[in-house]
Formats: C-alpha cells, structure tokens, sequence
C-alpha cells in the first residue's frame, strides 16, 4: 500500500516524537491513501508556515505481526475513541496503528459539540454521515515506522 503524509519538508526518516498530543488516534505519525488530501495538508501547512508544502510518498510492508485497529465507519466506537485521545487518554498505546476516517475541521466540528454535551452521540453521529469521509493511517509506535514504513520519494505542492 502506499500512503502520503502532507508537511513542509522531506522525511525519509519518520518518528513519532515530532507528533502533537491530543489528534484523532493519539500521538504518532500520521499518514492517508489519499494524495489529493496529503497535498491539502501540505498546502495549508506551507502556507501557515510561509513555506513550500512538500508530499512524502511511503510504501507500507506488511502489517500482520503488529496491533493494528482498523475503523471501518465514523461509528460510535470511531467516535469514542476519537473523543478520547483528543481529551489526552492514551486508549491508542494498545495499537501500533490505527486507521479510520479523519476527524477535519468540518467533521470535528460535530465532534466538538458531543465533547461539549450539545448534541448526543446519536444526533452527532446522524450529522456525521453528511461528510466526505477521508482515512488516515496513523502509526503509533516507532516499531512499526522502523519495520513498515519506508519512504519512496517526495514532491512539492503549490499553494
């Protein structure tokens, strides 16, 4: 499989302590099989960096000897789990990686107001089935980026 990761410069190498905290599968480097998204993510990067965006390309070897959990729907347990890694649990250290549907600025919004107790987990997740679903893949321990993960080249995107 290859997967793409939108930044502002090269990464042949990746680590996970560059991660922020409190993302939608917890700390770690995250990835989609989406180039179009990973060049939005650069491109929105650059510009709030004043720099060029750039696209890493990886290619994923196998997986089957690590703890990956895979969201196969923004569904309640996609959901609980999102809502808890962005209030700082570590629910995601049970996994090497993870992998599910974004949480955008769009999607997160819904989220938002069910962390808030606004709307109730059936209403958020009603409101969530309206939005183009894009996957991230999010590698949570430097084992499987070592093992897994191996770069394959980069490029740059425009602004």
């Amino acid at each position: 499989m290859i997967v793409y990761h939108g930044t502002t410069m090269e990464i042949q190498k990746p680590d996970i302590k560059h991660s922020k905290a409190y993302l939608d599968f917890g700390v770690g480097f995250y990835t989609t099989s989406f180039p179009k998204q990973a060049e939005r993510w650069a491109a929105r990067k650059g510009m709030r960096l004043s720099r060029l965006g750039i696209v890493n390309v990886y290619e994923i070897g196998d997986l089957s000897e690590f703890r990956v959990k895979q969201f196969t729907d923004t569904d309640k347990e996609w959901l609980q789990f999102v809502v808890d890694c962005r209030n700082g649990k570590d629910v995601y250290r049970n996994y090497d990686a993870v992998i599910g549907n974004v949480a955008n600025d769009d999607v997160f919004k819904c989220v938002s107001m069910f962390m808030d107790g606004i709307w109730d987990e059936e209403r958020t997740l009603d409101e969530l089935r309206y939005f183009r679903k894009n996957d991230q893949i999010a590698f949570l321990t430097q084992d499987i980026i070592d093992t897994a993960v191996k770069f394959k080249e980069s490029y740059e995107v425009s602004r």
